[in-house]
């Protein structure tokens, strides 16, 4: 009893991944959406490669799956400029990315779903990260990840973290999940934790919930701005590209996410429990 009670007493932290840390080839990543947080977290993963690179790691191979068009609705609160209306999202985001900062990421031009995955071998990737806007597609990527994890084991793109960006108007959050247990060394310092759970297994009711049921497509940017905060998917994007910064740079994580009130200036960390 007093052995259990000090171990409760530890810190929590999570243990990363060895495969992160010292790999012999670029980390895979799928990034799914490529809207107003998308494309605003593709910069920041190249910005991290650049960075990644320089300390002798071997950095990031991204793909980024969308199968929407450019819009004048997009332009401003998304990263698209009026050369770019009417192409794929993935496709004009990608090739700037790839020509900005000399990589040569992929572009999917194809919803990230079931029937994707099955004739694909693109839908595993060691981190996957989804920007959607739906509790209907977090729970098909959760159900896809799982599938994936069981039947790659061992395979060098097992899926093995999700990371999930959600947002409304002026509010958010960031969520970093394992797919599966991570294997943690032991430890006396810290109470090691080898499963942080899926966003749709500890928060789908109050996603469900907040849930808007208004799916339809602004014809203006005036109309997207009534619905979104111009600066909340940055703001989103920048500070949960720092917490994929501390998974890749330090190892260990004492938080797995944070909510975010923009309208308030406040973020309340998520603690690894």
């Amino acid at each position: 009893m007093k052995k259990k009670a000090i171990s409760e007493n530890k810190i929590a932290v999570h243990i990363v991944n060895k495969v992160l840390l010292q790999p012999y080839n670029p980390v895979i990543i799928n990034l799914i959406g490529a809207g107003g947080t998308g494309g605003q977290v593709l910069t920041a993963l190249a910005r991290m490669n650049q960075a990644l690179n320089a300390l002798n790691h071997p950095g990031l191979m991204v793909r980024i799956f969308d199968d929407d068009i450019v819009t004048r609705a997009n332009l401003a609160r998304q990263l698209f400029t009026t050369a770019e209306l009417g192409l794929p999202k993935a496709v004009a985001l990608m090739n700037r990315i790839n020509r900005f900062f000399g990589t040569n990421w992929k572009a999917v031009p194809e919803r990230y779903d079931k029937q994707y995955s099955l004739y694909n071998m693109d839908a595993s990737a060691t981190i996957t990260i989804a920007c959607v806007d739906t509790v209907q597609a977090r729970q098909d990527i959760a159900h896809i990840l799982k599938l994936l994890h069981k039947t790659m084991n061992n395979n060098r793109s097992q899926p093995l973290y999700y990371m999930d960006f959600g947002n409304s108007m002026d509010t958010g959050q960031v969520i970093l999940s394992t797919i599966g247990k991570i294997s943690q060394p032991a430890s006396k310092q810290y109470r090691t934790v080898d499963t942080l759970p899926m966003i749709m297994d500890e928060f789908g009711e109050l996603l469900s919930a907040s849930e808007t049921t208004d799916n339809t497509p602004s014809c203006s940017l005036a109309e997207a701005l009534s619905k979104q905060d111009l600066f909340i998917n940055s703001a989103l994007a920048n500070v949960g590209a720092s917490l994929l910064w501390q998974l890749f740079r330090e190892g260990m994580l004492f938080n797995r996410g944070f909510f975010l009130n923009l309208k308030e200036f406040k973020t309340q960390p998520l603690k690894v429990a």
